[in-house]
C-alpha cells in the first residue's frame, strides 16, 4: 500500500503561525494551506514539500505549477496528468521534524478544482494526531467531478471518516482531533487517462460543536435470530477523551426497512441523554424485540434511525437484521445441489450479477456497498492488509465485511479471497515458503503437499477461504518475470508437484473444504501465460508478461493445458484464464485475449475437461478486451469467466452485467450457471453455517512447527551445480568468509509476493537469513556485504548473490531487470573467489549468468528464493542434509539462447534440466556394466509399477553421469540427460536409463 505521510514545508509554517490565536476567534478569517505560487517545492518524502505515489511506476501522476490567467487564487494552479491503474496521487507533507498544526477552529478545508464532468470520484485524505507525519491517523472523504470548469469545493471536517483499509501505526484513538495535522493527499481517479488542475486549498468557518464529539455505535448490522432481541450499544466520545462539556443528546426510531413493525418486530423510539460531565467512551444500549411466526422468510431488516445533537452522528444507520430461517437452502442436511437449485430461483438478476463481482477491499467507497451491490467477494491485492497485519486484524476485518453481507435477502456469505503464493505472505510473520521454482527444484511430491497444508492452515486460520494458488504455469522463458511463479519448464515436472492442491483443499471430492484448515485453491494462469514471447507484450513496459503465446493444438496441449487437466482430476475449486493472448496456428484466429477464448474456458476446461468449479478472472483484465465496457463484460462472461475480479469497477461492472442480460446479449441460463458454480462452492467451503473467521488455528502461524516445513522445503529446493574438490559441505571448524548483497537480507531471499505485490529488501518480516542461519550453525564467520574487509586467514569464502524483488510483468527481462549479477556482486565474487576457495550462492527467481566467472568459483548453488527459513540454506552448506535438490529449469550460457527448454533441437546449457549434485551420498560404482544393470531393474520396476523402485534406480544413473562428466557438460551430454529427467517424470524408467546412458557415453 501507499506511504501516505503528510510531512509539511517550514515555508508554509511560518504562514500558518496565526492558527493558534485564530482558534480563539469566534470566526476565524480563512487561513490558506496551499496557493501553489512556489512557496511549497516539489519533493520526495521525508523532505517537506508535494510529492507523488503510485502503485507502481506508472501510477503516480505528473504535477507542474502552470501559470493560468483563470487561476482563481494568485497566478499559478497545480496542474496534472495521470494514467492509474492501481492507485495514484499526490500529498503535501509537513516534515516530521516540525511542529504539527491545529486545525480546529475551522469548520473544514476547501479548494478550487477544475471540473471536466466526468463523474468520477477524487478522494482527499487528511492526517490527524501521533508523534508525526509516519505516526498518525488517515481521514478520508471524497468528491465528485460532476461539474465543468472551476468550482471551490468545501470538505467539512465532519464529513472525514476514519480509513479502515489503511492506517500507518494502525491507529490512535479514532477520534478526529484536529489540534495536531500534518497536511492533506489527492487520490486521483483510476481506469483511464486524465488530467487535473486545483489551487486555493485553505481552512475556512468556524468549527462545528460536534468536532469535538461523536457518537458511535458498536455495529452497523445486528443479525439476530427471529424472536430475539438485538442490543445495539451507543457510544459517545471526544477528543482527548475528555468529558463533555455540553450535552449530547441521541433521538431513536425503529422505521423503515424490509420487516413490519408489530408483525416481525416490536417498535421503539426514545431518547438517550449523556449530560455535561459524561466521560469519553460512556455506552448505553437500545433494544429491538424481534417478533417469532410460523413461516419461512427471507431476512428483513429494521433500520434504527439516530438523530444526534451536540455531537457526530454515526457515518450510516445501523440496521436490525432479522436471519431468514426456514428455507431449504438453509437446511445443511440437504444435498449441495438441492441447495443451490433453491437458492439460484429465489434470486433477482441484481442479487445475481453481486454474486459474479468481486471487489478490493480497500477500492469500496463504503462498506455498506457489500449490501448495496450484494457483492459476491471481495481480495486483498498484494500488500492490501488490515491495520494491524496480525491474524486477529485480518479475522476482525474479514469478518466485519461478513457482517455486512448479512444485511442482505439471502444472507450469502462473502468468499474472501488473497494471493498467498508461497504461505501467507501478505500476512506479517506468517511461514514464507519457498517460491514454487524452488519447490520444482525439490521433486517431492509429499514436501510440495506439506507446504500447501501449511499455507491453507495459516490464511484460514485468519478468515480466509481462498487462495488464488497454485500457479500452473509452465515456464519457458527466463525472462519472464513470472518465471519463479512456476515449478518449472517441463509440463510433467509441474503435473508431479500438483500435490500442493491437496496440501490446499484436502481430499479431490471436495469434503475436506470446509475445515478450519483448508482453503480454495485456484489453478492459474489459463492457459499458455509460460509460453508468451519476448516481445510480445502490449502492457506498459512490460516485454513479456501478459503477451502471445504462438503454439500449434498438440504443443498447447502437451505443454500448457496437461498441468489443467491434472489439476481438474484433483477437484481445483477455481481456475483463473491468464492476462495473456493465444494464438493457436492455424487457427485463423490470430491473437486472442485468454478472458475472451471461450472455446479454452468453456469448451476445454468446462465441457472437455469437465471442471465444475468457477472461474475467475484476474485482476481488472476485463480493461484489456477490446470494444467499449459492455462489450467487454459480454465477451468475458459469455466466454466462460463466472466471477469478474473488478477491484474499482465493482458498481460499473454490475451495472454492466445487468444491463446486457436484460438486452439479451448475456443468457439468463448463463447467469444461472456461474452462479450456480460460485454457491455450490461457498456450501461445500460451509460459509452459509459458518461465515465467521475460525481463528482456533491462529496460535500455529509463523509456528516452529510450520517453520520445520519451510525449512525443510528450503534445503530440499538448493541445487548443488558445481563442486570441485568436495568443497561443500563445510565443516564448522572452518573460518568462513562471507559476503554479498543476499547473504543477511531477508527481504532479496523471500522475494516478490512477500507483504507486499512486488516485495521489497530488507527486514520485511519474521524469519532467519543465510547469514544468521550458518552462525546458528556455529560456524566462524566473518561477514563483510561488499567484501572490502581484509580476506586472508580464511580457509573458505561464501558468497551469497542474485536478485532484488520484482513481480509479474514488472520483473521482466529488459523492463529494468537483466539476468547478469549486479556489479556489486560480480566485484563481491571476484574478490573472494581470487583470494580462497569459495561457493556461490545464486538467491534468485531464475537462473544467472555466470559466464566465463564459473572457473573461478569452486561451487555453485541455485537456491533460488527460499523464503523465511534460511536455516534451510545452512542446513545443506553444513551437511546437516544433503544436498539433492534438481534444476526445475534449463541454465543459459547466455541470454542469446533463451529461450532454452528440454527437448529443444539445439540445447547446450551451462547446466541442462534436472542437473543436481549431491553430497553425503556414495555413487554407485561400475560406470557402463552398472549402467546396463541399472536398465535392466528400471524396465522392470517400470513393467510392475514399482515406481518408488523406478526413480530410485534412475537416480543411481544420474549419479554415475553427473560423477563422470567432472563439469565437462557438452550438448552431446546435456540433451539426454535432460531428456532422462522428463522420462522420469513421465514414469518411463527404463528409457530415462537409456538416455543417461548416452550421456554417458558422450562425455
Amino acid at each position: 500500500m501507499r506511504r501516505t505521510a503528510l510531512l509539511a514545508s517550514a515555508t508554509l509554517l511560518a504562514a500558518l503561525l496565526p492558527w493558534a490565536s485564530a482558534h480563539a476567534a469566534d470566526a476565524p478569517a480563512p487561513v490558506p494551506v496551499d496557493r501553489f505560487e512556489g512557496e511549497v517545492p516539489f519533493a520526495g518524502q521525508p523532505a517537506e514539500g508535494i510529492f507523488t505515489w503510485g502503485g507502481d511506476a506508472d501510477d503516480p501522476p505528473t504535477l507542474s505549477l502552470a501559470g493560468r490567467a483563470d487561476a482563481p487564487e494568485g497566478a499559478k494552479v497545480l496542474t496534472g496528468t495521470y494514467d492509474i491503474s492501481g492507485y495514484g496521487g499526490f500529498t503535501h507533507d509537513y516534515a516530521a521534524n516540525e511542529p504539527p498544526h491545529d486545525w480546529s477552529a475551522h469548520r473544514g478545508i476547501r479548494l478550487w478544482w477544475e471540473g471536466h464532468g466526468t463523474g468520477r470520484k477524487i478522494t482527499f485524505e487528511i492526517k490527524d494526531g501521533g508523534a508525526h507525519g509516519e505516526a498518525s491517523e488517515l481521514w478520508t472523504t471524497s468528491f465528485t467531478d460532476d461539474f465543468t470548469g472551476w468550482k471551490q469545493i468545501e470538505l467539512p471536517f465532519t464529513d472525514f471518516v476514519y480509513r479502515t483499509d489503511y492506517q500507518p501505526v494502525g491507529g490512535i484513538d479514532h477520534v478526529l482531533g484536529l489540534t495536531r495535522m500534518w497536511g492533506y493527499a489527492v487520490t486521483l481517479p483510476t481506469g483511464a487517462p486524465g488530467t487535473f488542475a486545483m489551487d486555493g486549498v485553505e481552512l475556512y468557518g468556524t468549527a462545528d460543536q460536534s468536532l469535538r464529539a461523536s457518537v458511535t455505535t458498536d455495529a452497523a448490522v445486528y443479525p439476530v435470530r427471529e424472536g430475539g432481541t438485538a442490543s445495539v450499544k451507543v457510544t459517545v466520545a471526544t477528543t482527548g477523551e475528555r468529558p463533555l462539556t455540553d450535552p449530547v443528546t441521541v433521538t431513536y426510531a425503529t422505521r423503515g426497512g424490509t420487516a413490519t413493525a408489530g408483525q416481525d418486530y416490536t417498535p421503539v423510539s426514545g431518547t438517550l441523554t449523556f449530560p455535561p460531565g459524561t466521560a469519553s467512551g460512556t455506552s448505553r444500549t437500545i433494544e429491538v424485540p424481534t417478533r417469532k411466526d410460523r413461516s419461512a422468510e427471507p431476512a428483513e431488516t429494521v433500520p434504527l434511525t439516530l438523530a444526534v445533537t451536540g455531537a457526530k452522528a454515526p457515518a450510516e444507520t445501523p440496521q436490525v437484521v432479522i436471519d431468514a430461517h426456514g428455507l431449504p437452502y438453509l437446511d445443511a442436511q440437504r444435498p449441495v445441489r438441492e441447495r443451490v437449485a433453491d437458492l439460484l430461483s429465489r434470486m433477482s438478476l441484481t442479487e445475481k450479477a453481486g454474486q459474479m463481482t468481486q471487489a478490493e477491499r480497500g477500492a469500496m467507497s463504503t462498506p455498506g456497498d457489500i449490501a448495496g451491490y450484494a457483492l459476491g467477494s471481495l481480495l486483498s491485492g498484494g500488500g492490501s492488509t488490515p491495520t494491524p497485519n496480525t491474524p486477529e486484524g485480518w479475522a476482525r476485518m474479514i469478518d466485519g465485511f461478513q457482517l455486512r453481507a448479512q444485511a442482505t435477502r439471502f444472507q450469502i456469505p462473502l468468499v474472501y479471497g488473497v494471493d498467498a503464493v508461497h504461505g501467507h505472505n501478505n500476512l506479517a510473520g506468517a511461514t514464507i515458503m519457498p517460491h514454487n521454482i524452488g519447490i520444482g527444484a525439490t521433486r517431492d511430491p509429499a514436501l510440495a503437499e506439506r507446504t500447501g497444508a501449511v499455507t491453507a492452515a495459516e490464511v484460514r486460520a485468519t478468515g480466509v477461504p481462498w487462495d488464488f494458488a497454485p500457479c500452473l504455469c509452465v515456464t519457458r522463458d527466463e525472462r519472464w518475470g513470472r518465471s519463479y511463479e512456476s515449478f518449472g519448464e517441463d509440463p510433467a515436472l509441474v503435473q508431479s508437484m500438483e500435490t500442493m492442491i491437496q496440501g490446499l483443499q484436502g481430499r479431490a471430492d471436495g469434503r475436506d473444504l470446509s475445515r478450519g484448515d483448508k482453503v480454495l485453491a485456484t489453478a492459474k494462469h489459463f492457459v499458455g501465460d509460460g509460453g508468451t514471447a519476448y516481445g510480445s507484450s502490449t502492457t506498459g513496459t512490460y516485454t513479456i508478461d501478459q503477451g502471445v503465446t504462438t503454439v500449434t493444438r498438440q504443443q498447447l496441449q502437451d505443454i500448457h493445458l496437461a498441468p489443467y487437466e491434472t489439476a481438474v482430476r484433483r477437484g481445483i475449486g477455481t481456475v483463473m484464464p491468464s492476462y495473456s493472448s493465444l494464438d493457436i496456428v492455424g487457427d485463423g484466429r490470430g491473437a486472442v485475449r485468454m478472458h475472451a477464448r471461450g472455446d479454452m474456458i468453456n469448451g476445454v476446461l468446462k465441457d472437455r475437461m469437465g471442471f465444475d468449479g468457477f472461474v475467475i478472472s484476474d485482476w481488472n483484465a476485463i480493461d484489456q478486451l477490446p470494444g467499449d465496457y459492455a462489450a467487454r463484460v459480454r465477451a468475458a462472461v459469455n466466454a466462460g469467466v463466472d466471477t469478474m475480479m473488478v477491484p474499482y469497477g465493482y458498481k460499473d461492472f454490475t451495472a454492466a452485467l445487468v444491463g446486457e442480460v436484460t438486452a439479451g446479449r448475456i443468457s439468463e441460463r448463463r447467469i444461472d450457471d456461474a452462479v450456480s458454480r460460485i454457491l455450490t462452492e461457498k456450501f461445500r467451503l460451509g460459509l452459509f453455517e459458518h461465515p465467521w473467521a475460525d481463528t482456533s488455528g491462529a496460535a500455529a502461524i509463523g509456528s516452529p512447527a510450520h517453520r520445520a516445513v519451510a525449512r525443510r522445503a528450503a534445503a530440499e529446493s538448493q541445487v548443488l551445480l558445481k563442486n570441485d574438490g568436495g568443497l561443500l559441505p563445510l565443516k564448522p571448524s572452518q573460518k568462513v568468509y562471507v559476503a554479498g548483497s543476499n547473504a543477511d537480507d531477508l527481504g532479496n531471499q523471500t522475494g516478490g509476493w512477500t507483504l507486499t505485490w512486488q516485495g521489497s529488501s530488507g527486514p520485511v518480516t519474521t524469519g532467519t537469513t543465510i547469514l544468521a542461519g550458518m552462525r546458528k550453525s556455529g560456524a566462524q564467520v566473518t561477514y563483510s556485504q561488499d567484501a572490502s574487509a581484509p580476506t586472508a586467514g580464511y580457509d573458505v569464502g561464501v558468497v551469497v548473490v542474485g536478485e532484488t524483488p520484482y513481480a509479474e510483468g514488472v520483473g521482466d527481462v529488459g523492463n529494468g531487470h537483466d539476468l547478469r549479477l549486479s556489479a556489486a556482486d560480480q566485484a563481491a565474487v571476484d574478490r573472494v573467489c581470487a583470494a580462497m576457495k569459495c561457493a556461490v550462492l545464486i538467491v534468485s527467481g531464475r537462473p544467472q549468468l555466470i559466464g566465463d566467472r564459473l572457473g573461478r568459483i569452486d561451487a555453485l548453488v541455485a537456491s533460488w528464493l527460499p523464503g523465511t527459513e534460511g536455516d534451510g540454506v545452512a542446513d545443506v552448506l553444513y551437511g546437516r542434509r544433503p544436498f539433492t535438490g534438481r534444476l526445475p529449469v534449463t541454465w543459459p550460457r547466455s541470454e542469446a539462447q533463451l529461450p532454452i527448454n528440454v527437448g529443444d533441437a539445439a540445447y547446450d546449457p551451462q547446466f541442462p534440466y534436472g542437473w543436481g549434485l549431491t553430497t553425503l551420498t556414495e555413487v554407485p560404482r561400475g560406470g557402463a556394466a552398472t549402467l546396463k544393470a541399472l536398465g535392466v531393474a528400471a524396465r522392470a520396476a517400470e513393467r510392475a509399477g514399482a515406481d518408488a523402485a523406478g526413480r530410485a534406480l534412475v537416480g543411481k544413473a544420474r549419479l554415475i553421469v553427473q560423477q563422470r562428466t567432472g563439469g565437462r557438460l557438452t550438448a552431446a551430454v546435456a540433451a539426454p540427460f535432460a531428456e532422462a529427467e522428463h522420462l522420469l517424470l513421465t514414469g518411463r524408467y527404463g528409457q530415462a536409463v537409456e538416455k543417461l546412458t548416452a550421456a554417458y557415453r558422450a562425455v
